[in-house]
Parts: structure tokens; C-alpha cells; sequence
């Protein structure tokens, strides 16, 4: 497990600057309206290892919302939004546990878990993310085919960076 911080570390930080120096300068948009975003950081916290603790979940998803907030002029959108998905993230890992079990050390990656569990974690708790995400943004259901359009079309771009990240980046944490 000690070996398993420098390596959630790096990740933190990796994910971070891709997330702020890349995706934050793609912009696509049709007729005007941008409703493709590409959202790749709740990666660091969905790939912590399973048996965080929650509160070390919530701090880092936190610092991180925090730091994102900064560098995308927002209001805490960020911060709140990834606060909520590491809160539902053990949720999610508790719903989709195998019959065996977790071990203590192990991490939601495909090399460790399978694809099918892999490609359900993410699909649900990204999906979930980008939604509370736009609606936050929005602040009201009044824009509902925005904050639907944004889902969608952002979920289905940044599931699959995601995706081929996690089949060309294998670590061993």
C-alpha cells in the first residue's frame, strides 16, 4: 500500500495537468452552443485504491475540485461535483462487488477487475458526475435539453479518452 501514494500522487497530478492544459482548450460546439466537454478528472478518484477511507476520498476530491475551480474561473462547481462523486463512489464499488470480494489492495483498473466491471464503474459514476455537473452549472431544470444534450454528448467523449486510457496506460497500482 505504501508504494500505492507516490503512485496516486503522480496520478493526481498527471490527470490534473492533462485536464487543465488539453481538454480544457477543446471546444466543440453546434450552432452555437458548446455541448461537448471533455471531463476526464474524476479519474484520479475513481482509481484510488478500493479500500480508502472515505474522508481521504472526500479531502482529495476536494483539493482537486478546488484546484480545477481555480483554473476554470468557476465557483466551487468542480469542487462540489467531484465531492459528490467520491461520497457515491464506494456506493457504486459496493453495489457491482463480485461474489468473492475485493482484496485490500486492489485497484479499478481492467487489469485488476475485468473490463465488463470496469466499463460499468465508469459508465455510472461518470455518467452521474457530468449529470450533477451540468445541473450545478445550470442551476435550474428549466434548462433541462441543455443539461441532457451536455450529458450525453460529453459522457460518451470523455468515456471513451477514459476507456483508451485505461487500456494504454496499465500500471501496476
Amino acid at each position: 500500500m505504501n508504494s500505492a501514494i507516490p503512485t496516486n500522487v503522480f496520478r493526481f497530478v498527471f490527470i490534473f495537468l492533462v485536464q487543465v492544459m488539453v481538454f480544457k482548450q477543446v471546444t466543440f460546439s453546434l450552432g452555437g452552443l458548446a455541448y461537448i466537454h471533455f471531463i476526464i478528472y474524476p479519474l484520479a478518484i475513481l482509481l484510488m485504491p478500493i479500500k480508502t477511507p472515505r474522508g481521504v476520498l472526500l479531502l482529495s476530491a476536494f483539493v482537486m475540485g478546488l484546484a480545477l475551480d481555480m483554473f476554470y474561473d468557476s465557483v466551487g462547481i468542480h469542487a462540489a461535483t467531484l465531492v459528490f462523486t467520491a461520497y457515491i463512489r464506494n456506493i457504486v464499488i459496493a453495489l457491482l462487488e463480485p461474489y468473492d470480494g475485493y482484496n485490500m489492495s486492489d485497484v479499478p483498473t481492467i487489469k485488476n477487475l475485468g473490463i465488463g466491471w470496469v466499463v460499468s464503474y465508469l459508465s455510472i459514476t461518470l455518467l452521474i458526475h457530468i449529470f450533477v455537473y451540468f445541473s450545478i452549472e445550470a442551476f435550474s431544470y428549466v434548462f433541462f435539453f441543455e443539461i441532457f444534450l451536455n450529458t450525453i454528448f460529453s459522457f460518451i467523449v470523455s468515456f471513451i479518452v477514459i476507456l483508451v486510457a485505461q487500456f494504454i496506460i496499465q500500471t501496476k497500482y
